[in-house]
C-alpha cells in the first residue's frame, strides 16, 4: 500500500505532462471550404438571331445595344424570352 502511495504522485505528474502531448497530436485540421459552384453565364445570341434579338428589344422597350454589352441579367431575360418564342418564326 505504501508503495502505491509513493508512486501515485509521480504517475499523476507524468499523466498531467503527457495529456497535452497526446491530445494535440490528435487534432485534425479543418477541411478546406468547398469551391463555390459557378453559374454559367447565358450564352450570347447566335449571329443569325439578330431579328429575334431586335424583336425582343422592341417588345421589352429597350434601346438597341450589342448583346455583349448587356448585363448578365438582361442576357438571361433575353434567353428566357427566346426559349418561350422559339416556335414563332418572324
Amino acid at each position: 500500500m505504501r508503495t502505491t502511495l509513493r508512486i501515485f504522485p509521480s504517475a499523476l505528474l507524468a499523466a498531467a505532462l503527457a495529456a497535452p502531448l497526446a491530445t494535440t497530436g490528435c487534432q485534425q485540421q479543418p477541411a478546406p471550404a468547398p469551391a463555390p459552384v459557378a453559374t454559367p453565364a447565358p450564352a450570347a445570341a447566335p449571329a443569325n438571331d439578330d431579328a429575334s434579338y431586335r424583336r425582343w428589344e422592341n417588345e421589352t422597350r429597350r434601346e438597341h445595344r450589342e448583346m455583349e454589352k448587356r448585363s448578365e441579367d438582361e442576357r438571361r431575360q433575353y434567353n428566357d424570352w427566346r426559349r418561350e418564342h422559339e416556335h414563332e418564326h418572324h
